[in-house]
């Protein structure tokens, strides 16, 4: 705008320069040419009085080359002539100049040379004899005397050229030194020229008006963003080319793609590109695949503009926990089928023969035992089984108290110590008081599942230690011990209901194969988290983590 401003400038003023000199000149050629007639006139007075005081013989007396006198006869005949011979001088009753001084009594007019270099000016008057008397002189033309002060005018336009620029170069740093100043940020703050005001008002209004939209828009995308987000699901959108154009961190984690990606390139098993075809052909479609031991499940929906797929919106669940579930559930069930077949067949055989008699009366005795026995770890199966019924529904009836953890863990190491010392294991409790608001049963079913199998699975002279502290995260228990340990592969499913390890040594030791369950459940309902290191041949340490 700067550059702008001073180049407008040099070129007006460098106008306004040439003309004004061209101007003056004008001026200045009529007013000395005015002047010069006025000149003419008081000479041709002076010599008409003395023509008619001396006679024409005082016209032989007057040497001015730059003037030329004549005497003209009523009848246009020149009579005298101080330049030519009258001989050869045509007639002059034509001459402007001459038939205004015989109608007005005196006459000017004016007319260019031949070379049109010059302009010469006649001044005729009427004299008492009637003869005209007529005075000229001559002067250059204005393009002439331009010509003659070329240079000097040339001087004067540059001078004044570089004036100009000089002074244009600070006005119109002036100028802009304002507007470059103006704070865009906050208009109505600005302190400038009133012509800018309308301007900056509007620039104010627009801007309200644009951050206005931006704040929507942005509040618009962040909660897209939110919700997306937060979405369990994975949520991507594909254009009609099957290019990703959006997409949520969800897929990132399951499917592992980027925004450059072809949708192809996530599956390319027949079943998902059949999808693809369907839905970008106006069709609702769902499809179900397996990636790296997950299994997903994609819900594809088109997207519409005047009646024409533009693309598709897809949303893909991770069903791996709901199948996993499903497994589960059924191997539950199996399990729970084998575990109550098993006493209920020891049972039944042992009633049947007692039933057919004709058996000593010691046996009898032993019969019975083994099947209270039977009976017995069918109640405790039962029992476990509900117990985790219980914790999944979240249907504990009993109420919710302050239990001190290491109070509790002495209580449970003393319940457990004739059984320790008849495999010969030592348990050993330490740690600090810790109460934490919880159901005083559940917390007794997890130390002591993790204390019993501590001791079951642990090897002679072993030992079973008991930690108990607080931390900045809450209260923590810890249960180690010196036993088989667990192998890398099973400890993920450990937990796991009816799962063991190794089913010889389950069955020698007894047990329910819901122990672990139990603690897990009773983690997940007191919202603890529970640990597990265990290097196989050395010892295992499950770790509890209740929240304060």
């Amino acid at each position: 705008m700067g550059k702008k401003i001073f180049s407008s400038s040099v070129l007006v003023t460098l106008f306004v320069l040439i003309s004004s000199i061209i101007l003056i000149m004008g001026v200045l050629y009529d007013y000395f040419e005015s002047q010069l007639i006025n000149e003419l006139k008081s000479k041709t007075m002076y010599i008409s009085s003395a023509i008619e005081y001396s006679g024409i013989e005082y016209l032989d007396n007057i040497d001015n080359e730059n003037e030329r006198i004549t005497l003209i006869s009523t009848d246009g005949t020149v009579i005298a002539d101080t330049v030519a011979d009258t001989e050869t001088l045509e007639n002059h009753s034509g001459r402007d100049e001459v038939k205004q001084a015989i109608r007005n009594g005196s006459g000017t007019s004016s007319r260019y040379s031949d070379t049109l270099t010059e302009k010469i000016v006649y001044y005729a008057v009427k004299m008492k004899d009637g003869n005209i008397l007529r005075v000229s002189a001559r002067h250059y033309t204005v393009v002439v005397i331009l010509l003659g002060l070329a240079q000097p005018i040339l001087v004067i336009i540059l001078i004044g050229v570089l004036m100009s620029m000089w002074l244009c170069r600070r006005v119109s740093a002036k100028l802009v030194e304002p507007i470059n100043r103006l704070d865009l940020e906050f208009p109505e703050n600005n302190e400038t020229y009133e012509e800018l005001t309308p301007l900056l008002e509007k620039i104010v209004r627009q801007r309200e008006t644009i951050e206005k939209q931006l704040k929507n828009a942005s509040q618009m995308r962040e909660e897209f963003r939110l919700i997306t987000e937060n979405m369990s699901e994975g949520f991507l959108v594909i254009d009609s080319e099957m290019r990703i154009l959006t997409h949520n961190s969800a897929v990132m984690k399951f499917l592992n793609i980027s925004e450059s990606e072809n949708i192809l390139s996530v599956n390319r098993t027949k079943h998902f590109r059949d999808m693809l075809e369907c839905v970008l052909n106006g069709k609702r479609h769902e499809a179900e695949t397996e990636s790296d031991g997950k299994c997903y499940r994609f819900i594809a929906n088109p997207v519409f503009e005047e009646n024409a797929v533009i693309g598709a919106v897809i949303v893909i669940l991770d069903v791996t926990e709901s199948v996993n579930r499903e497994k589960l559930r059924r191997e539950f069930t199996s399990n729970v089928s084998h575990e109550l077949k098993t006493p209920l067949t020891s049972i039944s055989g042992f009633a049947e023969i007692m039933k057919n008699g004709d058996i000593p009366a010691e046996m009898v005795t032993d019969f019975a035992g083994s099947i209270y026995d039977e009976a017995q770890r069918l109640t405790a199966l039962v029992s476990d089984i509900m117990k985790i019924s219980e914790l999944d529904e979240k249907t504990v009836i009993y109420e919710k108290e302050s239990v001190d953890i290491y109070n509790l863990s002495i209580e449970i190491a003393e319940r457990l110590r004739s059984e320790a010392d008849r495999r010969n294991v030592r348990i050993n409790v330490t740690g600090e008081t810790a109460e934490i608001i919880s159901v005083r049963k559940i917390l007794d079913e997890m130390i002591y599942n993790l204390c019993d199998n501590a001791i079951k699975y642990n090897k002679y002279n072993g030992t079973v230690d008991m930690t108990i502290g607080r931390t900045d995260n809450g209260v923590k228990i810890t249960v180690r011990d010196t036993g088989i340990g667990i192998p890398v592969p099973h400890q993920s499913r450990i937990f796991e209901r009816f799962y063991r390890v190794d089913k010889a040594r389950s069955k020698a030791v007894g047990g329910t194969g819901l122990g672990l369950a139990i603690v897990k459940h009773g983690a997940i309902y007191h919202n603890a988290e529970i640990s597990l290191k265990s290097v196989q041949d050395k010892g295992s340490e499950f770790t509890i983590l209740f929240p304060v």
